[in-house]
C-alpha cells in the first residue's frame, strides 16, 4: 500500500478474510473492502461494467494461492503484480504464460534485491571480470521467527514452500540473475526452521544456509536485540547489503508501471531451483557444505502436538 501510495496510484478495492486491517486507514481509507473473495469478484465486474476496471490486481496472499489469484487478475483483464514466490511449481509458469498470450496483460513480480544499488555493482563487477573465474561464496541469512510462524500458512510446506522457498527464492534469484545456471545441487539439511546446501554455478560455487531460528544468530547480534542478519561473503570479503531496503518495492512498482517491471522469464530460474531443493533428500553433512549446517538441530516448537 504504500509503494502504491508513493507512485501515486489508487487502491481501489481490498480482500482479506481477517478483518484486522485497519492500516488500509493509513493510506487508502476509501477503498472498498471485502472479507469474501466472492464479494471482491462481484465489485471489480460491476467496476469492469461501470468503465471504471482496475488497472492492476495485486496478489500478497500465502504462496499457495498466488497461481489462482494471478489466474483471476489476468481473467479479469488487468495486469498483475505477484509478490514472491509466483508460484511453487515450475509448470505452473507454463500455464501463467498462456493466459498471458490469451488476456494480453503481463504478470508481474517482485525481484527487489535486483534493484539494490550494492547487488547491481556486484552484477557489474561480475560481467567485467575473467569470464572463466570461478568465485567462492558463503551466503547466509537468518531471520527470527517467533511460535506464531508454525502455526500459521508459514509452517505449513504445502502452503509456503518451506524455508528454502519461503524466505530463500529471493536469493537464489539473485545468485543465478548474477552467477548464472545451476550446474550441480546438493541439499545438506531441510527442516521446519533451516535449511542448507551447496551450489555450482556457471560462474560460482555457493555454500548457503537460510533459518528462522533465533539460536543461529551470531552472538554479536543477539546483544544488538536484532533479529535478522544477512552476509554474502565473496573470495573471503564480505558483501555488505544489509541495509537499502526500504524504498525497493516502490522503486519496483515504479518500473512495473513503466512497463519496466520483471515478467515471469525472470522468474522462472529461481523459481525451478527452489522447487528441486524443496523436493531433494537431504544428504546430511557430507562434502563442501556452510559452517552453520554443523549448529544443533532443534525441536519443531510443536512436535509433541503433531505426534498426538
Amino acid at each position: 500500500m504504500k509503494a502504491i501510495a508513493e507512485i501515486g496510484g489508487e487502491l481501489v478495492a481490498a480482500c482479506d478474510k481477517s478483518d484486522s486491517v485497519g492500516i488500509i486507514d493509513t493510506y487508502f481509507p476509501d477503498a472498498a473492502f471485502f472479507t469474501e473473495f466472492e464479494r471482491f469478484d462481484r465489485h471489480l465486474e460491476k467496476l469492469k461494467r461501470q468503465e471504471q476496471k482496475v488497472d492492476y490486481v495485486v496478489v500478497c496472499s500465502p504462496n499457495y494461492l498466488h497461481d489462482a489469484h494471478c489466474r483471476f487478475g489476468l481473467r479479469y483483464g488487468a495486469n498483475v503484480i505477484c509478490e514472491k514466490p509466483v508460484v511453487l511449481n515450475p509448470w505452473n509458469l507454463e500455464a501463467l504464460h498462456d493466459m498471458e498470450k490469451e488476456s494480453g496483460k503481463r504478470v508481474y513480480t517482485i525481484l527487489q534485491l535486483r534493484l539494490h544499488e550494492s547487488v547491481k555493482n556486484l552484477k557489474a563487477k561480475v560481467d567485467r571480470g575473467p569470464p572463466d573465474k570461478i568465485y567462492e561464496l558463503d551466503l547466509t541469512y537468518l531471520t527470527s521467527r517467533g511460535k506464531w510462524y508454525y502455526a500459521s500458512w508459514k509452517g505449513d510446506m504445502s502452503k509456503s514452500g518451506g524455508i528454502a522457498t519461503n524466505i530463500g527464492v529471493h536469493f537464489f534469484d539473485l545468485l543465478t540473475w548474477i552467477f548464472g545456471n545451476v550446474k550441480n545441487n546438493v541439499v545438506h539439511l531441510h527442516s521446519h526452521d533451516r535449511a542448507a546446501g551447496y551450489l555450482e554455478l556457471e560462474k560460482a560455487r555457493v555454500r548457503w544456509f537460510l533459518s528462522i531460528s533465533g539460536e543461529t544468530l551470531p552472538d554479536a547480534v543477539k546483544a544488538k536485540g536484532l533479529h535478522t542478519y544477512r552476509s554474502l561473503q565473496c573470495d573471503g570479503e564480505e558483501f555488505e547489503f544489509s541495509g537499502g531496503f526500504t524504498e525497493l518495492h516502490t522503486r519496483s512498482y515504479e518500473n512495473i508501471v513503466t512497463g519496466q517491471g520483471f515478467g515471469l522469464d525472470q522468474v522462472k530460474r529461481s523459481i525451478e531451483l527452489a522447487h528441486v531443493i524443496r523436493n531433494d533428500q537431504p544428504v546430511g553433512l557430507i562434502g563442501t557444505y556452510h559452517a552453520l549446517a554443523s549448529l544443533p538441530l532443534l525441536k519443531h516448537p510443536f512436535e509433541s502436538a503433531l505426534n498426538r
